[in-house]
């Protein structure tokens, strides 16, 4: 049994409302094998465990350790080829990417994440060509790798079972394409196919021999309404509630996937998942920048969460998630990062002030914009609670996991910071990568003064480095032609999908966007 008291200049435990913090000045939590047992002074907490370990950050504010509660690759699409299209044209575009091993992929995104403070990643993996062993193997390497850097991860394999590059079916789409195009994607996206059953074996696989990991766990995630059946929806849903498990579900990410919803449901999508009875708070929607009112109203009665991924709704010109009339209407919701961030990498504190500040519409009410505690918690807690460690993580309170992140007050704030702005919102508007001091997950270390304790950051760059630094494979080459001639063939099939209204979200004319 290990016994730790960690103290810091601040300890905020959680956030109570969007303007509420708990704040504990020169406090301290204890941690017993990586559980927390208590939190107060350090005093307080010696007389509780007088021969604990201690950890002192004097300087420092503690705040429980980030959770990017969306999250797909490593190396980013831009870093591989693929500029900032709208989303339609971007899959095309991802085509060419070339390859890397899974392993080194997912060091390279962690390495960044725990460097702004994620402690806790939900990682949506998909898009593996090759059949289930090929699937498995790479689902092993992802897990590996944070098992290894010492990060916790909620890990799912999207299920897709239809229209891989727009939204109809596979063969229709590919039957319009003159050849030998049409027979080359075909191939392609066929290479791609794994049954429902699949998918559902590899859940079930991966779900026994990840028994007994304390860092890692198995989700589902039916990928997408396009992607999947309501069959599959249906099915899914059973085996969420009988596992205990939750779901993250891209849903309503652009007006072109509204616009499908209705093709095929003849209703709203998130409409159309209710009528299913697959929403509840086991369910969380990824982006949800289209739902209207009667959806927000249908997400916050069934307790469905929402992911908010802000910067990939910018890049690939999804739009603005109506995040306000979630916050009015009591929606849990979390922040993911996505892809990556508005500066192509994965810093959760710059995503937490795009987030503050792409919502303050006109107007003089501060509760109708987003608050610095609001965007901590949806950082935390909010994001916590859509992933398969739930109430484990996201607060430094009694019973949840050790996962801290500690920033330098005078690193955030140098050379000065006037004491009538409160702390914590003087931190989360100015602290930058640089003041994160140490990043700990289960109590211990993982990130201190800019070095990963359990691997070497260097060495796994550069190993990466001499990859790419290989000319293309012929495989590869072949890829990177086959998106080059799809493209213009995807980018005709959306002409006329929408007309300008459509374009336009419900909210638009309103101060609560």
């Amino acid at each position: 049994m290990t016994d730790m008291i960690t103290s810091a200049g601040w300890v905020v435990t959680g956030i109570e409302d969007r303007n509420k913090p708990t704040i504990l000045e020169n406090g301290a939590v204890l941690s017993r094998d990586g559980a927390i047992v208590a939190t107060g002074s350090v005093d307080e907490l010696l007389r509780l465990s007088p021969h604990a370990t201690r950890r002192h950050y004097g300087d420092h504010v503690m705040l429980p350790g980030f959770v990017n509660a969306h999250h797909h690759v490593g190396m980013t699409p831009l870093q591989l080829g693929s500029p900032d299209h709208a989303l339609e044209l971007w899959f095309a575009s991802r085509i060419p990417a070339r390859k890397l091993d899974l392993y080194l992929d997912t060091l390279y995104s962690a390495f960044e994440m725990i460097a702004s403070g994620i402690t806790t990643v939900a990682h949506i993996h998909g898009w593996m060509s090759g059949g289930y062993e090929a699937i498995h193997g790479a689902a092993t390497k992802v897990l590996d790798a944070y098992r290894t850097i010492g990060m916790r991860a909620s890990y799912s394999y999207a299920v897709r079972e239809q229209n891989r590059l727009v939204y109809e079916a596979d063969e229709d789409f590919c039957a319009r394409l003159p050849e030998p195009l049409a027979g080359r994607l075909a191939t392609y996206l066929q290479s791609q196919v794994l049954s429902f059953d699949g998918y559902m074996k590899l859940f079930d696989q991966l779900t026994a021999e990840n028994a007994g990991q304390g860092l890692t766990r198995i989700q589902l995630a039916p990928a997408n309404l396009h992607w999947v059946t309501d069959e599959s929806l249906v099915e899914m849903n059973a085996r969420s509630l009988k596992h205990g498990v939750p779901m993250h579900m891209h849903l309503l990410e652009t007006a072109y996937q509204k616009e499908y919803a209705r093709r095929r449901t003849g209703k709203t999508a998130v409409r159309h998942l209710y009528d299913l009875g697959v929403l509840s708070p086991r369910m969380t929607l990824g982006h949800g920048v289209w739902l209207n009112q009667e959806d927000i109203e249908i997400a916050a009665d069934t307790g469905t969460c929402v992911c908010h991924n802000c910067s990939s709704n910018f890049r690939l010109r999804s739009g603005v998630a109506p995040l306000n009339r979630f916050e009015a209407h009591g929606l849990n919701v979390g922040m993911g990062l996505d892809e990556a961030g508005i500066n192509d990498d994965r810093d959760m504190l710059q995503e937490m002030r795009l987030v503050l500040r792409a919502h303050r519409v006109p107007g003089m009410d501060d509760a109708e914009v987003p608050s610095c505690g609001q965007v901590l918690r949806m950082a935390t807690e909010g994001g916590a609670k859509t992933t398969a460690f739930g109430t484990e993580i996201g607060r430094l309170e009694p019973g949840r996991r050790m996962d801290a992140v500690l920033i330098n007050w005078k690193t955030a704030t140098y050379p000065f910071q006037d004491p009538d702005v409160p702390m914590l919102d003087a931190l989360i508007q100015r602290a930058k990568q640089n003041a994160v001091d140490a990043v700990m997950v289960d109590g211990k270390v993982i990130y201190e003064e800019g070095r990963f304790t359990n691997i070497d950051r260097d060495a796994i760059l550069e190993e990466i480095a001499r990859h790419y630094a290989a000319p293309r494979t012929e495989e590869e080459t072949a890829r990177r032609q086959l998106g080059h001639d799809v493209f213009p063939h995807v980018k005709a099939f959306y002409n006329g999908y929408l007309d300008a209204e459509e374009r336009v979200p419900f909210y638009a004319p309103s101060s609560s966007i």
